[in-house]
């Protein structure tokens, strides 16, 4: 069985497979749109590999994370549109 770790998004728990990046663990719970963009547009990651800069979150209280190069820890706390 693989190894798994749990975390926050939003206030949802949310299990995945050790080794996952915190994107993953944001479309596990339906969360489409990362944050807004300041005209006010849906913005989610494109890249996925930390160059658009368009999947940025809070984690753990710290803003402009971005979650296609984070790897989850267990009890990390994720926020989107923040």
């Amino acid at each position: 069985m693989a190894e798994t770790v749990t975390l926050s998004v939003n206030g949802n728990d949310v299990s995945v497979a050790a080794g996952s990046m915190v994107s993953a663990a944001i479309s596990a719970v339906g969360e489409t749109a990362f944050r807004t963009s300041v005209e006010g547009e849906p913005r989610g990651p494109l890249c996925g590999m930390g160059i658009c800069f368009e999947c940025r979150v809070s984690i753990d209280g710290v803003r402009h994370v971005r979650a296609c190069q984070r790897l989850c820890q267990p009890g990390m706390q994720v926020r989107t549109h923040d």
